[in-house]
């Protein structure tokens, strides 16, 4: 069998495909299209201190190769993820990842800590990049400073994996980037959602209650995949991809590009089962290609193009 073993920080995962965060609840609600245990890692909706009701409907709308949402992070809360659904996970063999979003940066550091004496939770990716809410999310990842200073403050109480999720909605994503990884962040998710906006034009109204949400999907793919080789130049801490990720072809792209692992989530809305058959068709992709490690593709990206040999691009 070929390796697909990826490492970020202190973890190393079965293979780089990660849920992202907010696209499959906690990650037991897809136990009915397949075994969870496939995949390198379950990464939870967002967690608060508290449990949000999140944003008035309309939340979700389809567009054109692509979905809004405007979700509003509504979850049950880290006390009740913690009792309630870290069992579960446990029970279904996931490697576990919490992600968590606040309003404030104290309450970041909280979340920390309670989630820090978890052993079943390996890993920690802060949400700094949520577009629809009012307070924190967004504001904490378009300032560098902010940014920096919860980084520090939640790396002080957490010693596993650390990974900041991106938002894309800044002009040089490489910064906040190289800022997360140097206050001690293990990885990088590159990136949440684009903000975007859709209209009825039946009702000359707004297709989700909060007007605008985040984009995702197919749409955003080819945006994403710039940022992703961009932050690749200027950070040696693993990449995790997010946007627009559907097909096995996707996921070799992005690591081509320079990632070390993906996140599948709009795609989980359409295929839930999707997580399987992408992993097969990685493995047919290497031994085809007689690929041993697929850590080895990882900003394996090339210029020199006289030099590439004939492929078969046919399956």
């Amino acid at each position: 069998m070929p390796d697909m073993k990826v490492r970020i920080g202190d973890l190393e995962l079965k293979n780089p495909l990660m849920t992202a965060s907010g696209t499959c609840g906690y990650g037991d609600e897809l136990t009915g299209y397949f075994d969870i245990s496939i995949l390198g890692a379950v990464v939870s909706k967002s967690l608060t201190l508290k449990p949000k009701v999140g944003n008035e409907p309309p939340r979700v709308a389809e567009v054109a190769c692509g979905m809004l949402n405007s979700i509003g992070l509504a979850n049950i809360g880290v006390r009740r993820f913690v009792d309630e659904k870290i069992p579960v996970l446990d029970g279904l063999g996931a490697l576990v990842i919490a992600n968590i979003a606040a309003k404030r940066i104290e309450d970041y550091v909280s979340l920390a800590e309670i989630l820090a004496a978890s052993k079943s939770v390996r890993g920690l990716e802060l949400n700094l990049s949520c577009p629809n809410v009012k307070e924190g999310g967004i504001e904490f990842g378009t300032d560098l400073k902010t940014l920096s200073n919860i980084v520090k403050l939640v790396r002080k109480v957490f010693k596993k994996t650390l990974i900041v999720k991106l938002t894309p909605n800044v002009t040089h994503i490489e910064e906040f980037a190289a800022a997360a990884e140097a206050e001690g962040a293990d990885g990088v998710t590159v990136a949440n959602t684009y903000v975007g906006m859709a209209i009825d034009i039946y009702t000359m109204m707004p297709k989700i209650h909060t007007v605008t949400g985040g984009l995702s999907g197919p749409a955003v793919k080819p945006l994403t995949m710039a940022k992703v080789f961009q932050v690749s130049k200027a950070v040696s801490i693993p990449i995790i991809a997010s946007g627009g990720i559907f097909t096995w072809q996707d996921v070799v792209e992005y690591m081509v590009a320079g990632a070390t692992a993906v996140e599948i989530g709009t795609a989980l809305f359409i295929q839930p089962d999707a997580p399987g058959r992408i992993l097969k068709g990685i493995e047919e992709y290497m031994g085809d290609r007689k690929i041993e490690r697929l850590s080895g593709l990882i900003g394996g990206l090339r210029f020199d193009r006289d030099k590439v040999p004939h492929i078969n691009r046919n399956r």
